[in-house]
């Protein structure tokens, strides 16, 4: 798979710096049971990182170190690592709200036939997937088959009370373009979104998220054999709006890799480019760090692919930025 680092390196885009903490990602692994086109970790069947026990332990030292209000649990399918269950009520104990990032099949693989009932006794947050509600588009994005077991899955998170009225379960949708595209404007696509499934499969959510492709690991070799590299490029850079900058996630998340290292988002993570060091520390910053490092008024390493995150109405692990039916 190509390195897409060099062709995203140099960049005009904004110097930004670091507001409070509060929230923690962390990628338990690249292990996955699908493996997306659109997928900007290349995960899948074959890969095998895995965060192990001694880093696994340091988060839920962290979360109560620097007082964090979230953890968002991202991979792969974080629900394959083995310690998934544990690491979840840990940091529900300590009363943290959880996002469980998650692609909706992994609910019909053997061994996971109780994850669903988990996930409700431990009211953690869905963000779940699903990049069209149309069967051929999401089994062209996701695999053969992918659509059906969505549509099912959906349909039992909404029986154990996600996305419905006063349950206290949220479950959100991401939608993905299906190619070198911007999202469409997110208010009138999750309208399309709730029309159709609730008219089709009877099925209720509470809020969807459209997020834009980056060009970055599986994705952006996509765009490399299609020749669309620098014009899906500049498509994002063509679209960038300052009004989105407020909001990036990158100004209140911290994202962990599977061996603990730190960095400001999960695209900087997949691109190599970690947390800059600080004077006098020897080796890249790790999650062991936090624990005595405050981060606030850091500068933030930023590349071209971060005009994806700015293009439009923006684009963030919590979808659009802001609304482009209200802009003048």
């Amino acid at each position: 798979m190509r390195d897409t680092l060099p062709l995203l390196d140099l960049t005009g885009f904004p110097a930004l710096t670091r507001n409070a903490l509060d929230t923690l990602q962390v990628n338990l692994g690249y292990m996955c049971n699908m493996k997306c086109v659109h997928c900007h970790v290349a995960a899948g069947p074959h890969r095998t990182e895995m965060m192990d026990d001694a880093n696994l332990a340091l988060i839920p030292r962290v979360l109560q170190a620097r007082q964090l209000t979230t953890l968002d649990l991202t991979g792969g399918a974080p629900e394959m690592h083995p310690r998934f269950r544990e690491v979840v009520m840990a940091a529900r104990q300590l009363g943290v709200r959880v996002i469980d990032r998650c692609n909706l099949t992994i609910l019909y693989e053997p061994g996971y036939e109780t994850l669903a009932d988990f996930l409700a006794e431990q009211q953690v947050e869905i963000v779940a997937s699903l990049p069209c509600y149309e069967l051929e588009n999401v089994d062209k994005q996701r695999g053969k088959g992918a659509f059906n077991k969505s549509i099912a899955a959906l349909q039992q998170l909404n029986r154990l009370g996600y996305g419905q009225p006063d349950s206290g379960l949220t479950l959100n949708l991401v939608y993905n373009p299906q190619g070198p595209t911007l999202p469409p404007e997110q208010q009138g696509l999750e309208a399309a979104y709730r029309k159709e499934l609730l008219e089709h499969f009877d099925i209720r959510f509470n809020h969807l998220f459209a997020l834009a492709n980056m060009p970055i690991k599986r994705f952006g070799d996509y765009l490399i054999t299609k020749r669309q590299f620098h014009d899906y490029l500049k498509l994002l850079k063509d679209n960038f709006s300052a009004d989105n900058l407020p909001g990036l996630m990158c100004r209140n998340l911290v994202s962990v890799d599977w061996q603990g290292y730190l960095y400001d988002c999960d695209f900087n993570q997949q691109l190599g480019l970690r947390l800059p060091t600080t004077d006098g520390q020897a080796h890249q910053p790790h999650l062991q760090d936090l624990l005595h490092r405050e981060l606030d008024g850091q500068p933030i390493r930023v590349a071209e692919h971060c005009y994806g995150c700015t293009a439009g109405q923006g684009s963030s692990c919590g979808g659009a930025l802001h609304d482009e039916s209200k802009a003048s």
